[in-house]
């Protein structure tokens, strides 16, 4: 049938329409891949380009260089040394067990070790290397790099490891570094990323784990381009790190040294403490360990033999060890008394060897008694009833707050492991602690350092300088080598009177015929010292043992025998040191502990070996003899060594 103009006429409309249609379709595709195409092109160009050099890039972070620790004269205590290590990488190795097998023909890799470095492997992200040997020499880490076609994922590097020159001198102030563990990780609540690094080490004790946010530093970074094989072929680009703070301590390394060694074959520690500026010069707890065991892997040999040894060389006892102070607590009670007014000094108490309280007899160390005694001869004879008498009248609660007020039971803020406060008890305490109330007898037992008291070293220390300044000394263990002046402690506000006494009566422990600690007297009068003697009971002398011929503390284990200790300062007339010593088990504080005070004082004072003029005369022989032997050990242990005066 033959169409109409008309309907041919509607027709072409409508296909034209449609083609209209069809093209603007096609326009509006063709126009949304070009567009696309060109923001693929040129705005998002950078992002794929990055996405496909990531096959042949890989980024990787650079460890940063550790602060250095130095003594107060520069003397290096913690440095850092050159690493020579081998890093593997799981994504461009392959076959990570044929790698390791190939790269163990060519150093010394032991099963452990491969063992480790797998597990390291797989439990880091692919593309983290990991480091499977370290502290290879040169010839090893030569017959790796020309052995690198066939160890694919493998790269030779040299880096840096930490040192301690001085081996066992600061292990327990400067402390060590390790690997970092999961603890480590948890304590932090944004860890850094570079604590992700197979085998960083971080700070695990002393100044390097209480500093280390300070030592760390931050990491840098580095591109790299590989090849098909994940072997390095440039760098394409580095930013390097921002090293750690080098840091500055107190402490003199000569003294130190010198503390240590005069300790040597005791259980035993001494803090020395510069009056003026609070500044601890040395903190020597015996015995020590080498700190550099640490940082390269200590075998279980070696820790354990430490963990088992009844000295207990991995406790810093200048800090941590907590001890009854015994008579070198007396101050104490005789500066409450005197300042609650229950007595002037010049009263005098008379000691029949005992005083009975509450229906208890406490002994005074002296059986037969020291008859009518003073404040001062009290103290210089060590007097335990005058003591008890004293604490009767003015209180625990007076003597809590002097002793506080003198720097007993508080954490000091220092840059070491688990400061100790000790325990400064009180009524509040007991009831709080034990549920039980305060009694008559605990107070007798505080006044001469013994019951529930409990001190550190560096407490003792700290209560002295005070004592020879009438300061609030504060000790510190960091400083500013550029620093002008220190700042001078707050008075203690101290009547001068009563310190005058408590500081003659120290100074008759050791100047005076019937001191404690005669025979540990300075005769130089540009060094004449104060001192202050103490025994603190471990155990108790059962009557059945006293019964069967026990009397004496040598006759009864080393571990029940009386602590020692000893507290001293000079110059009398201008104090400038002050020193703690403790001797666990050592027996009496005047025959163990005293001696060592005087020389540690005298090595403080004169800033080398103790000059032999200062000893009585009878004594210079055999001091120069010790002298000598002790020299001739610093030498045999390559340490530090101190010069002669």
């Amino acid at each position: 049938m033959k169409r109409s103009d008309r309907e041919k006429e509607l027709s072409r409309r409508m296909i034209t329409r449609r083609a209209l249609g069809l093209g603007a379709l096609q326009l509006a595709v063709t126009g949304t891949l070009l567009w696309r195409l060109r923001d693929m092109q040129l705005e998002q160009a950078d992002a794929f380009r990055l996405l496909a050099e990531e096959n042949r890039i890989n980024l990787r972070l650079l460890p940063p260089t550790r602060g250095l620790i130095h003594d107060r004269n520069g003397v290096l205590l913690a440095g850092n040394e050159q690493n020579y290590r081998v890093v593997m990488t799981r994504d461009d190795a392959g076959d990570i067990d044929l790698v390791l097998a190939r790269l163990s023909r060519l150093i010394a890799l032991d099963d452990a070790a491969i063992a480790r470095a797998r597990e390291d492997m797989l439990r880091n992200r692919p593309f983290v290397p990991v480091t499977v040997a370290e502290r290879l020499s040169w010839e090893e880490i030569s017959r790796v790099a020309t052995n690198a076609p066939a160890l694919p994922g493998v790269t030779p590097e040299m880096g840096l490891s930490r040192l301690y020159p001085l081996k066992a001198d600061f292990a327990h102030v400067v402390g060590y570094v390790g690997p970092v563990s999961e603890r480590d990780l948890q304590r932090e609540e944004t860890p850094d990323p570079v604590l992700m690094i197979p085998r960083f080490q971080i700070g695990k004790s002393g100044v390097e784990r209480e500093a280390e946010s300070l030592l760390r530093g931050k990491a840098g970074s580095q591109r790299v381009e590989v090849n098909s094989v994940g072997r390095v072929m440039r760098e394409l680009d580095r930013v390097e790190g921002e090293p750690g703070e080098n840091l500055h301590l107190t402490i003199d390394a000569r003294l130190q040294n010198y503390a240590l060694e005069r300790l040597a074959g005791q259980s035993a520690a001494a803090v020395v403490i510069d009056i003026p500026t609070g500044d601890v010069l040395a903190a020597a707890s015996a015995p020590s360990y080498d700190a550099n065991l640490f940082v390269r892997g200590i075998s279980s040999k070696d820790y354990n033999g430490l963990l088992e040894n009844d000295y207990r060389p991995l406790v810093n006892k200048c800090v941590q060890g907590m001890y009854p102070p015994g008579s070198t607590f007396k101050m104490v009670t005789a500066l409450a008394a005197l300042e609650a007014a229950e007595t002037d000094g010049l009263e005098r108490v008379f000691c029949p060897g005992h005083m009975d309280v509450s229906g208890n007899r406490f002994h005074c160390w002296k059986r037969s008694g020291h008859g009518r005694v003073d404040l001062e001869t009290a103290l210089a004879e060590s007097c335990d009833v005058y003591f008890y008498e004293m604490s009767q009248r003015c209180g625990i609660d007076r003597i809590n707050a002097m002793s506080e007020r003198l720097g007993l039971g508080i954490r000091y803020d220092l840059p070491m492991t688990s400061v100790a406060s000790g325990l400064n008890p009180s009524r509040e305490w007991k009831k709080r602690a034990r549920d039980a109330d305060w009694r008559i007898g605990d107070t007798v037992n505080v006044s001469i350092g013994q019951g529930y008291v409990l001190t550190t070293p560096l407490q003792l220390a700290v209560m002295t300088a005070r004592l020879a300044s009438n300061r609030a000394v504060l000790p510190r263990l960091l400083r500013d080598p550029l620093e002008r002046a220190v700042p001078q402690a707050t008075s203690l506000d101290l009547r001068p009177e009563w310190l005058a006494m408590i500081r003659r009566g120290m100074s008759n422990v050791v100047n005076d015929r019937r001191g404690t600690a005669y025979s540990s007297r300075v005769v130089d009068p540009t060094m004449v010292m104060a001192g202050k003697t103490g025994t603190s009971q471990v155990f108790r002398i059962t009557q059945a043992e006293r019964d069967s011929g026990i009397r004496r503390q040598e006759d009864l284990p080393w571990n029940r025998r009386n602590h020692a200790l000893f507290v001293n300062y000079a110059p009398l007339d201008n104090p400038q040191v002050a020193v703690a010593v403790i001797v666990e088990h050592g027996g009496g504080g005047s025959s163990a502990a005293a001696p060592i005070g005087r020389d540690i004082l005298l090595a403080a004072l004169n800033e080398g070996r103790p000059p032999l003029a200062a000893y009585p005369t009878s004594q210079r022989n055999r001091i120069s003899a010790e002298q000598d032997l002790l020299e001739e050990r610093l030498r045999d242990l390559g340490s530090y060594r101190v010069s002669r005066a």
